[in-house]
This record gives C-alpha cells, structure tokens and sequence, in this order.
C-alpha cells in the first residue's frame, strides 16, 4: 500500500526520519556553547631554555691522562675535568665553566709537549741508531 497524498507520504518518511522540529532543537544545543559557570579555557606554555651543554673535557683529560702524561699535565687536567663535572652537576655554571676552560687549557699543553717530546725522542733514537749502524758496519 503506498500512499498516494503528500500527508501519507509524510507519514511513511516520519517513521524513517526525525522530524525536522527536533533537528533544529539538536542544532541549537551544539551551537550555544561551554555551561555557565566552567572555567574559561587557559594554555599553558613551557620555556625551555636553548642553553648549550658546557663540555667537561673528561674524555680529552683520562686520554692526556693515559698517554701525554708528560710533566703530570694529564692528571691535573682530569682533576679539573671532574671538579668542572661536578659544579655542572649541582647547578654552578660559572664555576664549572671555569675548571672546564682550565682542564681545556693544561690538554692542549698536554697535546703540545707530549707531541714535541714524542717526536724530540723518535728524532734522537733514529739519529743514534744511525750513528750506531754506520760504526758497527764502518761505512
């Protein structure tokens, strides 16, 4: 049976569909906003600082340590490297800068005189082996 007036087809599409009475309702609903009485919507933002890690120079300083231990440069150049790690640690820039530029300063004299040395004694061990080789076979 199908309806044949424009009341029975409503009828028949009411059953299917919501009227559009409650449509509307449901459209003002989603348009009238937060309740009365909430807290307006606040963002928070967290800085972090761009603040570049100070280097230590603790792996520089046990390297001079183990290998250019030359005048005990390397040693005392660690020794630094742990107190420059250690005020980093509780928070002490400066102070830590401060170690960390000493430690910096006795590898690099560390690096030179270990390197001068090392070439100073290949220079005269080759030379007195020279010396030697040319008196044992007399050339």
């Amino acid at each position: 049976m199908q309806p044949d007036s424009k009341n029975g087809h409503r009828e028949a599409m009411s059953q299917h569909f919501p009227a559009s009475d409650t449509v509307k309702e449901e459209q003002e609903v989603a348009e009238m906003g937060p309740p009365e009485g909430s807290a307006p919507m606040t963002s928070t933002v967290i800085t972090i600082p761009r603040e570049t890690p100070h280097r230590d120079h603790v792996l520089w300083s046990l390297f001079s340590t183990l290998f250019l231990n030359w005048c005990c440069l390397g040693f005392v150049a660690f020794a630094y490297s742990v107190r420059a790690r250690d005020r980093k640690m509780v928070g002490d820039i400066i102070g830590a800068q401060s170690y960390a530029s000493t430690a910096k300063c006795l590898n690099i004299w560390a690096l030179v005189l270990g390197l001068l040395l090392t070439i100073t004694l290949i220079a005269v061990f080759a030379t007195v082996s020279a010396v030697n080789f040319r008196l044992y076979f007399r050339i």
